[in-house]
């Protein structure tokens, strides 16, 4: 039972949230304003109901998982449409590892997309703070497993359609938290300070009807990007993911 309308609860904690961040859990974070009554939204609304309740993520990883060896195909259903992601050890193999556990155990259920920046990522993997129906808005984007991972060396650029997994900006720091790259010019050519996991081989229309999504907040700067309020107005849930391997 979804006890208020999606849309109209995420404009009423957009005064009271935090903008969530790509450097997760320790950055400053400006609080948001509230949203305007008028904002659009996308021309291809998501099916309905925004997210259904599933499995308790009790069984997943109380540590970090072993790392990857080969490929997997994470299929993420979102209420937004389907996303597929190859997760490939060799472009990361802690990442990779990291990903395909905790689709495979349910954590990624009815977690949202906290953070979206046009051109740049779209954020989510905060099981603590962001999973519906119980987010909380004042840390939503901070949290994360108890664990983390151990960085995986960098050998590619980030480009639109990568898969990395967000941290502190230090080493060995990355949990549950992943993001998108929207723009092949979204990170400077040679950054290696996030995770690679893999990409996205089915599902970018779906990534750009997402980055869409209306945002709210006092501007802020972020790893020296600007945003205007990164928090989507509209519940971008993830509803389901499914592993397979070849």
């Amino acid at each position: 039972m979804i006890p208020a309308s999606p849309l109209t609860r995420y404009r009423r904690t957009a005064a009271l949230g935090l903008a969530a961040i790509l450097l997760a859990g320790c950055a400053q974070i400006p609080a948001l304003t509230p949203a305007p009554t008028d904002t659009p939204l996308p021309t291809v609304p998501p099916t309905t109901p925004p997210y259904s309740l599933a499995p308790s993520p009790a069984g997943c990883p109380t540590a970090a998982p072993a790392p990857l060896t080969g490929t997997a195909t994470v299929t993420m259903v979102t209420n937004f449409g389907t996303i597929v992601i190859k997760a490939d050890s060799s472009l990361g193999a802690n990442a990779a590892g990291m990903f395909v556990a905790l689709s495979q155990c349910g954590y990624y259920n009815n977690v949202v997309f906290h953070r979206i920046i046009p051109d740049f990522v779209i954020q989510a993997g905060d099981g603590t703070y962001a999973r519906e129906p119980n987010i909380d808005w004042d840390k939503a984007g901070q949290g994360g497993p108890d664990w983390t991972i151990k960085s995986d060396p960098v050998t590619t650029n980030l480009v639109r359609g990568t898969v990395a997994v967000a941290n502190t900006g230090s080493a060995d720091t990355g949990g549950s938290q992943f993001f998108i790259v929207l723009s092949d010019t979204a990170f400077p050519t040679g950054t290696t300070t996030y995770s690679i996991l893999g990409n996205v081989t089915q599902g970018m229309d779906v990534v750009d009807r997402i980055a869409q999504v209306p945002t709210g907040g006092e501007p802020e700067q972020v790893g020296g990007v600007a945003g205007s309020g990164t928090m989507p107005l509209q519940p971008i849930v993830i509803e389901s993911t499914t592993v397979t391997t070849p």
